[in-house]
C-alpha cells in the first residue's frame, strides 16, 4: 500500500494491531510503537542506517514481531511549511519500502520534534551521551503521539 493521510491509516487498521512510529534521519532512524489502543506512543529502538535493504529489512522485521498494522513517519517541514530535500528523501524512503510492504503508511509534520524532546530531556537533566542515545526514539514517540492525539480527536 502506499502513502495515505491519517484517517485512512486509522481505518484500514485491524483492531489492536499497532502503529510505528519514525524519525527518519540521515545516520539514524528512530522508532516508537503504539499501545494496542492506540492511545499512547513509547520509544522502542533505534537503527543505524546502512543500505535501504538493510534498513527495510531491520524495520519490517520488527513490524512483524510487534504486530504493526501501520507506519507514521515524520515529515521535515521547514518552518514556512515548504519541503526541503530532507522531506524529499524522506518520501523517497516511503516510495521504495511500500515495494516491499503492503503496510498503509502516513506522514505526520514533525517541525521541532527533535527540539521539543531535547528540552524535555535538557529539564530532565539527562547527560549529552545520554540525550545523543535517546534523541531519535523519543523524537518518533513524539511524532506518533501528535498522530495518535489528532486521531483520538477526529474521532471525538
Amino acid at each position: 500500500m502506499a502513502l495515505v493521510d491519517l484517517p485512512e491509516l486509522a481505518a484500514v487498521l485491524t483492531a489492536r494491531r499497532r502503529l510505528l512510529g519514525l524519525d527518519l534521519g540521515t545516520k539514524t532512524i528512530g522508532l516508537a510503537i503504539s499501545d494496542g489502543l492506540g492511545l499512547s506512543a513509547t520509544p522502542v529502538e533505534t537503527i543505524r542506517r546502512t543500505k535501504f535493504t538493510a534498513d527495510a529489512d531491520a524495520l519490517l522485521k520488527l513490524c512483524t514481531a510487534r504486530e504493526v498494522g501501520g507506519l507514521v513517519f515524520g515529515l521535515p517541514v521547514n518552518m514556512d511549511g515548504s519541503e526541503g530535500p530532507r522531506a524529499q528523501s524522506t518520501r523517497s524512503f516511503i516510495d521504495n519500502l511500500s515495494e516491499k510492504t503492503d503496510l498503509p503508511m502516513a506522514l505526520w509534520d514533525e517541525r521541532l520534534s527533535t527540539v521539543a524532546v531535547t528540552r524535555l530531556m535538557l529539564e530532565a537533566d539527562l547527560s549529552r551521551a545520554r540525550r545523543a542515545e535517546v534523541v531519535d526514539k523519543m523524537a518518533a514517540a513524539y511524532i506518533l503521539q501528535g498522530a495518535l492525539d489528532r486521531l483520538r480527536f477526529a474521532r471525538s
